[in-house]
């Protein structure tokens, strides 16, 4: 899988990962585990490592905490969760206990959910930082109207992470944030790549374009997915699926040619058009 280097300390990151929002906030039903199993299997098979979780995503950190433990496969993964209320002691308390339920006494990124209380949250993150409990520290929204706030952020403090809305469909950010990520060297996570699935609507039955084969797409999924990883500013993208064969899909995108800048706008083009 093609990797993109984290700015702040030049660590690899494979271009695909997962998210777990709404997927992965299951029970205890085995058929349902050994599912979400398989999809964690798919991931590191093709060579992904980041998992994005939050408090907010109900069971789904300790889903993938309990997972992770039973494949051994902790080290493998990067584990990115995040801080979503006000107030440092109730911060402290939701990131000491995502820690627990993702059984990891050091995560991998911390980010703060949405900029709930993010001057205070940015505080405690900072320094669980420098104690050596957090590897990476960040922001995220997923909305076009917090775009400018976060590129704001950017400006003024010092982070190693921002997670944003991105996709084929949604494209402020390529002007509104990518472009201050890139100069002030912080790493880009792409969430909802295909805006919550409503994107396969607009494609539903159509045959993929002749173009596809030229950057090695074999799906609609996976020209959504190299858009976006074609942005020399994306450092990786997250969709989430339960489907461990949709998962596979998903990965693929992060394998052979990507789309260059003139492909990158003749696909949007094509996409504005359908």
């Amino acid at each position: 899988m093609h990797v993109r280097k984290i700015p702040s300390t030049g660590e690899a990151m494979p271009v695909v990962g997962l998210g777990t929002w709404q997927t992965f906030d299951i029970g205890t039903d085995r058929a349902e585990r050994a599912q979400r199993r398989e999809v964690l299997e798919a991931l590191f098979a093709a060579g992904g490592r980041m998992i994005d979780s939050s408090p907010m995503y109900g069971r789904s950190e300790a889903v993938v905490g309990d997972l992770l433990a039973e494949m051994r496969t902790r080290d493998t993964a990067f584990l990115a969760t995040k801080v979503w209320t006000s107030g440092e002691k109730a911060g402290l308390a939701q990131m000491k206990a995502s820690a627990e339920k993702l059984r990891a006494p050091v995560i991998d990124l911390m980010q703060i959910h949405n900029l709930v209380d993010w001057r205070v949250q940015l505080k405690s993150l900072r320094a669980a930082k420098d104690a050596g409990r957090y590897r990476y520290i960040g922001i995220t929204h997923y909305t076009v109207p917090a775009l400018d706030e976060l590129a704001a952020i950017l400006t003024s403090e010092k982070l190693d992470f921002v997670q944003i809305g991105y996709s084929l469909g949604t494209r402020a950010a390529e002007k509104r944030l990518l472009p201050v990520a890139e100069q002030r060297g912080v790493a880009v996570i792409a969430n909802q790549p295909f805006d919550s699935g409503s994107m396969f609507a607009k494609v539903k039955g159509k045959p993929l374009p002749e173009w596809a084969g030229e950057i090695d797409c074999a799906s609609w999924a996976q020209i959504m997915l190299k858009y976006l990883i074609g942005h020399p500013g994306v450092t990786c993208v997250i969709p989430g699926t339960a489907r461990p064969d949709h998962a596979r899909d998903n990965l693929a995108a992060g394998v052979g040619r990507l789309p260059d800048a003139a492909q990158r706008r003749a696909i949007a083009e094509a996409w504005d058009r359908l």
